[in-house]
């Protein structure tokens, strides 16, 4: 039996909606249970915007929930009569995205609020780096990430190109609170909307002076064209946004050796060749490792659907293709970047690296061996994002780059959000800087080791959908802040950090990290876009065995009581 409240919007819904969100409904009658998880509450739009399963209802993605969305966007925007307000709309290869992006523009546009829509999927980070081109008021990307193909979702950007910001959001979220599905949203048609002068499409122009501002970070243009066709690439898109950008970007530095992965080549919403769209699973790379295998080559990239995650695989000492970690990744393009710099005389003085507090310590260390200073920012590049507008307005830093575990890169100040396409050109720019040296990236990465220390990570996750889920989610945290623990695999917690609490500067965030006595740390947090809670893991011992062993037994000893 469905409840009252859902039951009550559940009629609403059948009354007001489409014809078609109207057969979709009408078929759910006797589903008592799909109608209470439909409609039992808003489809969060939290601080990065909304991300939800497809479907009719006000817990899903839909052309309602994204046109109230846009209609409280609009309302925020127009209170600020300062100026005259635009918003760039990126989207990616997700089903219904090019009908939510039009729909977005459409709504806006009612508003007096001008849209500027790219024509066809783009890049996330192309939006970030258009927002702040255009001098946009706002910015708009209808993307899911790597979610399983039936999400999809809305993010919202601010005038400097960043995820909107705590603050900002918190009074979008109150405008959006305020309305109605159905009789609060305005809308025009699309020909209405270009005749108006409020709806424009972007193309081509913006994306050469994208792809400029990418390739002008590179700290060491010339190493591309030296080891041109001597550095072979396997690139795949997975289906997404990234498929364009980053082969213009390889090819225009002059990578010659560049091969694609015609399996995953083209754009589809089903992603069909993987399980998930992730480059951070290894699953993911399966054809490209064949073909890797096939053509002998020296690096395999990968981008996730809308080309924000970049993941790489290189041959270990056997031979054999392994994924590196993000946190690997991240310390490999440091080093590369930093070198390069050092070696033209050109790191500044003022120069910054911003990591996440969940990230590796790792490159923390490399980046100090050069001289520059480390920042922590919580989890979500939003954060980065925000510090960098903070140094443009201060002077007081140059941000080199920035970086999170989760497979998110940016180096340059172009954009304020992470950018796949500059990620795989730093990790291809750093396979030729390295074997022109006669090495590979994981003789490299042994290297970094065997000098900065065996740092070692894991990243645990349990997916808990629906409202019992967010429960479980809740009373985990709530246990673990309870009762923390003294000890763990017999080595003592010396600090807890409560993160709601405000604490080291940082804004208050849902996350829990433990110190314990040998160095080794362990963080909860339940994430911000997924039904799931992330346990991450960080240990740093005298060799990889070593590191492996204390990963195994902390990981273990965690786990069991999470799960419990």
């Amino acid at each position: 039996m469905t409840n009252e409240f859902a039951g009550s919007r559940y009629t609403q819904w059948l009354e007001h909606a489409d014809a078609e969100t109207q057969a979709e409904l009408a078929g759910l009658k006797e589903q008592a249970n799909e109608i209470e998880d439909r409609f039992y509450k808003d489809l969060e739009f939290g601080t990065g915007g909304m991300r939800g399963v497809i479907g009719a209802g006000t817990n899903r993605m839909n052309l309602y929930t994204v046109g109230r969305a846009s209609q409280g966007l609009a309302q925020y925007l127009l209170t600020d009569t300062s100026r005259p307000h635009s918003v760039a709309i990126a989207y990616d290869s997700r089903n219904r995205s090019p009908e939510f992006a039009l729909e977005a523009a459409l709504v806006l546009a009612a508003n007096g609020i001008t849209a500027y829509v790219f024509e066809t999927l783009r890049p996330t980070p192309e939006l970030s780096f258009a927002v702040r081109r255009l001098n946009a008021s706002a910015g708009i990307v209808v993307t899911a990430s790597h979610n399983p193909p039936e999400y999809n979702g809305y993010k919202v950007y601010g005038p400097d190109g960043g995820q909107m910001v705590s603050e900002a959001a918190g009074q979008v979220i109150a405008q959006i609170a305020d309305l109605d599905f159905f009789s609060s949203v305005k809308r025009l048609t699309r020909g209405e909307a270009e005749a108006k002068g409020l709806l424009f499409w972007l193309g081509e122009e913006m994306d050469k002076e994208y792809i400029s501002a990418v390739t002008a970070v590179s700290p060491n243009p010339q190493i591309a064209k030296e080891m041109s066709d001597k550095v072979k690439i396997i690139y795949t898109p997975l289906h997404g946004a990234g498929n364009l950008s980053v082969r213009r970007v390889l090819r225009e530095l002059g990578f010659a050796n560049v091969q694609v992965v015609a399996e995953q080549e083209l754009p589809d919403p089903m992603f069909s060749t993987v399980k998930s769209p992730n480059p951070e699973e290894r699953a993911a790379f399966t054809i490209a490792m064949e073909l890797g295998k096939q053509t002998d080559a020296d690096i395999i990239i990968g981008t996730d659907p809308d080309c924000d995650r970049m993941g790489a695989v290189v041959r270990d000492a056997s031979g054999e293709y392994i994924v590196l970690t993000g946190n690997q990744s991240g310390a490999i393009m440091i080093h590369y970047f930093l070198s390069s710099l050092k070696e033209r005389g050109a790191i500044p003085a003022n120069g910054v690296v911003i990591k996440t507090i969940v990230t590796s310590e790792m490159g923390a260390v490399i980046a100090r061996s050069f001289g520059v200073e480390v920042m922590n920012t919580l989890t979500g590049f939003k954060y980065i994002g925000e510090k960098m507008t903070e140094f443009t307005a201060t002077g007081s830093h140059t941000f080199l780059f920035g970086y999170e575990e989760s497979y998110g890169y940016l180096a340059g100040d172009y954009a304020r959000d992470k950018d796949a396409v500059i990620a795989s050109m730093l990790i291809c720019e750093a396979a030729a800087y390295y074997k022109k040296q006669g090495k590979t990236l994981y003789d490299v990465l042994i290297e970094l080791y065997e000098e900065y220390g065996y740092f070692m990570e894991r990243l645990e996750s349990r997916t808990l959908k629906g409202k019992e889920g967010v429960e479980k989610i809740r009373g985990i945290m709530e246990n673990w802040r309870l009762m923390p623990p003294a000890e763990v695999a017999g080595v003592k917690v010396t600090e807890v950090l409560d993160y709601s609490q405000g604490i080291q500067d940082l804004p208050a965030e849902n996350v829990l990290k433990y110190v314990l006595e040998d160095g080794s740390w362990f963080t909860l947090r339940p994430s911000g876009t997924e039904p799931k809670i992330k346990v991450y893991f960080a240990v740093k011992g005298s060799s990889v065995q070593d590191s492996g062993n204390l990963l195994d037994a902390m990981t273990a000893a965690v786990m069991a009581r999470v799960d419990g």
